[in-house]
């Protein structure tokens, strides 16, 4: 053997036992986290910030590691994985979680508060925190924290629209949540729910005519190809929350439990200001690419739109929660 095989053979087995030395200091537990979300989103950054700041907040006895574009699989297969105490957590909206604590649906209801801090209020309020336990105690579904704000949504189509007379015979895609259809029906479209996923191409098909998301959704799926008008109606205040098993968390040890909320909470701020500021940028974006961004009289689609609280029970809720809000 040459001097410089005998060399390389010496580093091998030292990187080797680096490496052996390295697994024997992994971190004790770890929890994947699943989103929907690209990473060029904003709200990704915050959980970026999540997956290094719990790292160093349990020096290292915790790994977070992030799983964006669905790798994971779909957001209800997770929750499912979670519930049967898998260490796997994953980003939804109110709606999906309305299946097992109907309170959390009323959080996707049109017009509930006004931007982040609005919205922030409620999803921090002790009421809040009620539904949280029961969804940990009936669910087995942890809230690590529910304060990721991905914006404001609006419609997304083909026309001008400046009433709910403009929606009508409009196909307009939404998520199928119950919240979500009634919302888009009462403003005047016909919702119809399928994958994000798949909005891209059934829009520039004819399937649907049109869709309903939040500004930096549009971007990071490129609608500006195959949409001509943004209607700024803001007419649901996307808010969602960081969501894991319940069994999972309860058998940390309680610093670890405490860390993971604390973190979630922290990460969530990132996350919404994130988006908050970066919202005007991405609408110029949209603009300089050729779409009309119209701001509207949102009135008339306020006052079409409260029969949704009613129709699912939630309206003595949205008197409580838009007091909260308002505060």
């Amino acid at each position: 053997m040459t001097h410089f095989s005998k060399l390389g053979s010496i580093a091998l087995a030292g990187l080797a036992a680096s490496l052996l030395a390295g697994s024997a200091l992994a971190a004790d537990y770890t929890l994947n986290v699943n989103t929907a979300l690209a990473t060029n989103d904003p709200l990704y950054k915050g959980l970026e910030a999540f997956r290094d700041n719990v790292a160093e907040a349990s020096d290292g006895a915790l790994e977070v590691r992030l799983f964006p574009n669905s790798q994971l699989g779909p957001d209800e297969d997770v929750l499912e994985q979670a519930r049967a105490g898998a260490p796997v957590a994953v980003v939804v909206d109110g709606g999906r979680l309305a299946v097992f604590v109907n309170e959390f649906g009323v959080l996707g209801a049109p017009y509930l508060a006004n931007g982040y801090d609005g919205i922030r209020k409620v999803v921090t309020s002790d009421m809040f925190d009620g539904w949280a336990q029961k969804l940990h105690d009936d669910a087995g579904l942890d809230v690590l924290s529910f304060n990721w704000w991905q914006g404001e949504r609006h419609l997304l189509t083909k026309k001008a629209i400046n009433g709910p007379d403009d929606l009508s015979g409009v196909r307009m895609r939404t998520p199928g949540a119950p919240v979500w259809t009634g919302t888009i029906e009462a403003m005047g479209a016909t919702p119809t729910p399928m994958p994000w996923g798949e909005v891209y191409s059934a829009i520039s098909s004819n399937v649907i005519d049109g869709a309903e998301a939040q500004l930096p959704a549009v971007v990071g799926a490129k609608l500006d190809e195959v949409i001509t008008n943004i209607t700024l109606t803001g007419h649901i205040n996307l808010i969602t929350g960081l969501i894991t098993s319940a069994a999972w968390v309860d058998s940390l040890p309680e610093n670890l439990q405490t860390v993971l909320h604390e973190e979630a909470l922290k990460a969530g701020d990132i996350a919404s200001y994130g988006t908050q500021d970066a919202l005007a940028s991405l609408q110029q974006q949209l603009i300089d690419n050729g779409v009309a961004v119209e701001e509207i009289d949102v009135a008339p689609f306020k006052e079409a739109t409260a029969v949704v609280y009613d129709d699912l029970g939630y309206g003595d809720l949205r008197d409580q929660l838009q007091a909260i809000a308002a505060e």
